[in-house]
């Protein structure tokens, strides 16, 4: 049975695994091998839901509630989803106290699983003094978890680097970010991109863009995709339209050529298909922004068409058609496009912040509840968001029942926000 779970699962082969692990009678393996076993491979396999399930029933029964391997996967669950966080963290602070004094590694891991959870807490409160010491608490775990893994790990050293990057010490995120390419060996495209996104928001777009080179010219054609992407931007972020729109050009010619190669790979084309077409829509739709920037009206109409064709009910696409409308004048049509936007994701924060923008340009003093209510969401959603901040202050400003005070201590968050803002958000 050992050799049959290896083979499979270094084969890729986890449901035929799982199939094999259901048919098996009771006494060859125990309850808790079978549901940890079955959950691995449901995890591994993209069902998240599936893999939580069973490890609840697991965790849940009274003759198996010190599973350490259990509860640790479980809080990585919970941390992927935040409907779970709670739970998670529970998972994990259980797991915490069970290894507290034995295993170092997996302390260390607990440790890490609990600081992601944190992180994830602070995101959706709406008390600053309890994000700012969900915040902090979560940094702490994951500096114990690196200072306690024997041997740096790349998980861990990714965590803590997104972490400083997102409570925005730059500083220490850099060194984390170098630290982590240098342990990587640059083999991680995710990781490059994470070190591009830092030195963006330093303002240092053409270091960043040196990074994104180097990395191009270390990865296979195949897996250029995301690199290509932030390329892009940085290129836009520099001015650089037409550059841009050739990096955009390239960008589509992999995936394409990918998605042809994919069909022959069943296995290749569920785990990478969908992420191909996700990038594709996203290719067209800021292709379509710069297009609109530029006043090419139909080159914008061609690129918003073909991504509505991969996905109908898109909120970036309707909020790029809002964006398109806006630009020609259009601003009934405009404000129908972001509200398509928010009905289809109602936390939608580009549209959010779209529509209150508009509905100050053309609306009057009856709209200024409305408005402050839609930029308050979008500022719950991102705290960090800066047009959010400068809008609010806009608004203050015309608020009679607003201090002058209120107005400038929003631009002034705003300026601070957008002096640290990176290209793409970090997460």
């Amino acid at each position: 049975m050992d050799h049959l779970c290896f083979a499979l699962s270094v084969s890729g082969e986890l449901v035929s695994l799982a199939h094999q692990v259901e048919q098996l009678l009771p006494e060859i393996m125990k309850r808790q091998q079978r549901y940890s076993t079955l959950a691995l491979c449901y995890y591994g396999e993209g069902e998240h839901m599936v893999a939580l399930n069973l490890l609840k029933n697991l965790l849940n029964n009274r003759e198996n509630p010190n599973c350490v391997l259990d509860l640790l996967l479980a809080s990585k669950i919970c941390g992927e989803n935040t409907i779970f966080t709670k739970e998670g963290t529970k998972y994990a602070y259980k797991g915490i106290s069970l290894l507290s004094g034995k295993c170092s590694q997996m302390f260390s891991v607990a440790n890490c699983l609990l600081g992601i959870l944190l992180s994830e807490q602070s995101r959706s409160v709406t008390s600053d003094p309890e994000r700012i010491s969900k915040q902090s608490s979560a940094l702490e775990m994951l500096e114990t978890a690196n200072y306690m893994m024997k041997d740096k790990d790349p998980y861990i050293l990714y965590n803590l680097c997104l972490e400083n990057a997102e409570q925005r010490k730059l500083d220490v995120a850099l060194y984390h970010a170098k630290e982590l390419l240098k342990l990587e060996a640059g083999s991680s495209v995710k990781s490059f991109i994470l070190l591009a996104r830092i030195l963006s928001a330093q303002q240092r777009f053409g270091d960043a863009e040196t990074v994104i080179n180097a990395a191009l010219d270390q990865t296979g054609k195949w897996d250029q995709g995301d690199l290509l992407k932030t390329k892009a931007k940085l290129q836009i972020s520099q001015g650089q339209l037409k550059n841009a729109i050739e990096t955009y050009t390239h960008l589509l010619a992999v995936i394409h050529v990918r998605s042809k190669s994919l069909s022959t790979g069943k296995k290749l084309l569920k785990s990478k298909g969908n992420h191909d077409r996700s990038l594709e829509m996203e290719t067209w739709n800021d292709l379509a922004n710069i297009y609109t920037s530029l006043s090419q009206w139909r080159d914008a109409e061609v690129c918003l068409s073909r991504s509505k064709t991969i996905s109908p009910y898109s909120a970036f696409n309707w909020h790029s058609a809002g964006l398109l409308n806006e630009a020609k004048g259009q601003y009934q049509e405009a404000l129908k496009s972001f509200r398509s936007a928010i009905d289809v994701d109602p936390n939608h924060v580009p549209s959010l912040i779209s529509i209150a923008r508009l509905l100050k340009q053309i609306g009057n003093s009856q709209s200024i509840p409305v408005i402050r209510s839609l930029l308050t969401d979008a500022l719950r959603l991102d705290r960090t968001n800066p047009s959010a901040w400068f809008q609010l202050g806009l608004l203050y400003k015309i608020d009679e029942s607003s201090s002058d005070q209120e107005a400038l201590e929003c631009f002034e968050a705003a300026a601070a926000l957008e002096e640290s803002a990176p290209i793409e958000p970090f997460r």
